[in-house]
């Protein structure tokens, strides 16, 4: 049996409290990314709505993004995937000159206080502390990409107990399969500087040189915040690619 809306704002219309209500239930991990929802008509009864008014709810979240319907199947949580979106602004190609998808390696982890900014930004607590990731993109064994990635430790906790090596190179499916978050939008600011001597160092360039920053906020299907991220990279390495339509 599907629950009453909990405390919902009268303010809004009934369908936007259905929508408020099912994203909840989404990022709550009731429906699993890639798994159907319940039918419409099901939907509708349990919550004593018309079909009318919860196909409104529905649509709603497939023009945001969150659900997708599929002709014939029903209506599933989308399955973002972000791990390759760093791959529009950075092209890599092995010694061979094939394109490649980087490597990674875990530098250092560390539980830490979060400065006021972080803070902000991942939406926490006075008391809250962040699990801080250090890590490296490699080709053929050279430095391409420099990382620093923060999450809450208040549910991400299980990364603190995971050796360095266990990591792999796609951190999402890491959060889904071991702590149960889901990154279903983000938020990317691109900027330009000049290498100081530590990071032209570790990308393998020439300080002065110009670097591309690509700072990103990920958030879970109900907008929460769950990771900051800023990665660097080398020019040379870039490409900025849009579909415009």
């Amino acid at each position: 049996m599907i629950p009453s809306l909990p405390s919902p704002d009268e303010r809004l219309p009934r369908y936007q409290q259905l929508r408020d209500d099912l994203v909840r239930r989404i990022a709550a991990g009731e429906w699993a990314p890639g798994e159907a929802i319940h039918t419409e008509v099901e939907l509708s009864t349990a919550y004593g709505v018309s079909t009318g008014t919860l196909r409104k709810a529905i649509d709603l979240l497939v023009a945001e993004g969150v659900l997708t319907r599929s002709q014939g199947r029903g209506t599933f949580v989308r399955r973002p995937r972000f791990d390759s979106s760093l791959f529009r602004f950075f092209r890599f190609k092995s010694a061979s000159g094939n394109p490649v998808q980087p490597t990674a390696r875990i530098l250092q982890r560390s539980v830490e206080e979060p400065d006021d900014s972080l803070r902000a930004a991942l939406q926490l607590g006075p008391d809250a502390k962040v699990i801080h990731l250090s890590r490296q993109r490699l080709v053929d064994g050279r430095v391409v990409l420099s990382e620093e990635i923060w999450v809450p430790r208040d549910g991400f906790e299980a990364l603190t107990m995971l050796a360095p090596a266990d990591f792999g190179d796609l951190l999402y499916p890491l959060y889904e399969r071991l702590c149960h978050q889901v990154v279903a939008t983000a938020r990317e600011t691109l900027r330009v500087a000049r290498a100081d001597a530590q990071m032209a160092q570790t990308l393998g360039t020439a300080p002065g040189d110009p670097v591309i920053n690509v700072s990103r906020v990920a958030l879970d299907y109900a907008g929460k915040p769950v990771e900051c991220r800023s990665t660097w990279g080398a020019a040379d390495g870039f490409q900025y690619e849009v579909e415009i339509r």
